[in-house]
């Protein structure tokens, strides 16, 4: 591996001339910049980011720990952060916990997992990162990172039940009242929904939203027109009767594998999606604008919400700056598309 003092020795100077080039310090002639430049691209140096790092004990590097790579929202947020980093000339180390392939969904309430996060932890001090961002797998309360970490932690799309790390979270509420005001615009009043798992705290804050939504048009909530699902596109299908027997007009799933779900069944009932019965999902997953037709749905701000995390854990190491607050909430969109149509609303 060429050094600097193979540079110096070839060009004929001392070591200390060469450093002044590679720094740009202002002491050094045009011609002799020029000279130490060409025999550094001739000889494809490479500057020694480790050294670099011991002497001035910062190696513009940013922790990342992931649940499990594999989950849909995780690789938008881990881009996020990669941006707000690439931005900021920082570079990024990822560690993943593969833990849903190892435990399923079985970790979310348990800390089975603690020794690992904080073996992973520990290495990534080791390897002398400046921030750590943890990103979670769904919004939840985690209780298993450290007490008094050396370093800035953040946590993302999770509550932190740590003092002192702050959580960036989605905004369910904002987008989820807009979808399904769009859906009573339309004419709807008799709106079905079918949940996520009962557990879950994204079910919970978009059922709240849609009851508050309800409430603001004056339509009475009908728990018979709820029906809980499991995320899965089978709990789609097994829902559909159910909120069709209770009189839907339309059907607002909590996500959109159970909004696929319901195409399915409706198709196979012979009902037309948006002529017949409104549909609706939520995550703006890929297969949402290749259904027939395309579904509406709520866009999650997964990048902005990485983005912002990087942000918020790059400002964390600067002495100037003020702490941030405890939560801070990123809202989505909804997207309009043609598979909730304007009705005329029955007469009361």
């Amino acid at each position: 591996m060429v050094t600097i003092r193979d540079i110096a020795q070839a060009c004929g100077v001392s070591i200390a001339t060469v450093s002044n080039v590679l720094n740009g310090k202002k002491n050094v002639s045009a011609e002799m910049r020029t000279r130490v430049m060409e025999k550094v691209r001739e000889m494809n140096y490479t500057p020694n980011s480790v050294a670099k790092n011991l002497k001035t004990k910062k190696t513009r590097t940013l922790g990342i720990i992931v649940e499990d790579i594999t989950i849909f929202s995780i690789p938008d947020l881990v881009d996020g952060i990669t941006e707000c980093c690439e931005v900021n000339n920082y570079r990024v180390m990822l560690s993943n916990l593969r833990l849903f392939q190892k435990f399923d969904d079985a970790y979310y309430h348990q800390d089975v997992y603690r020794e690992q996060l904080h073996e992973v932890l520990r290495l990534l001090l080791a390897d002398q990162v400046e921030a750590v961002i943890y990103i979670s797998a769904h919004e939840r309360t985690i209780h298993c990172l450290p007490d008094h970490f050396p370093i800035p932690l953040v946590m993302c799309y999770a509550y932190s039940a740590t003092p002192g790390v702050p959580s960036l979270l989605i905004d369910e509420t904002t987008p989820t009242k807009e979808l399904i005001q769009s859906a009573i615009d339309m004419g709807h009043r008799r709106i079905g929904v079918i949940t996520g798992k009962q557990d879950s705290v994204h079910t919970q804050q978009r059922l709240l939203a849609y009851r508050q939504a309800l409430a603001q048009n004056g339509i009475p909530y009908d728990p018979g027109l709820i029906c809980e699902g499991d995320w899965e596109r089978e709990s789609g299908i097994r829902c559909t009767d159910r909120l069709l027997e209770q009189g839907a007009t339309t059907i607002f799933c909590m996500n959109d594998l159970m909004a696929g779900g319901v195409y399915a069944r409706l198709k196979e009932l012979g009902l037309v999606v948006g002529r017949d019965v409104g549909v609706m999902g939520y995550d703006n997953r890929l297969l949402s604008q290749y259904l027939d037709p395309p579904l509406t749905t709520v866009e999650l701000p997964l990048h902005d919400l990485g983005c912002r995390a990087g942000e918020i854990a790059l400002a964390a190491l600067s002495a100037e700056s003020a702490p941030p607050p405890e939560h801070t909430y990123v809202a989505g969109k909804v997207i309009l598309r043609g598979s909730v149509q304007k009705i005329e609303p029955p007469l009361e």
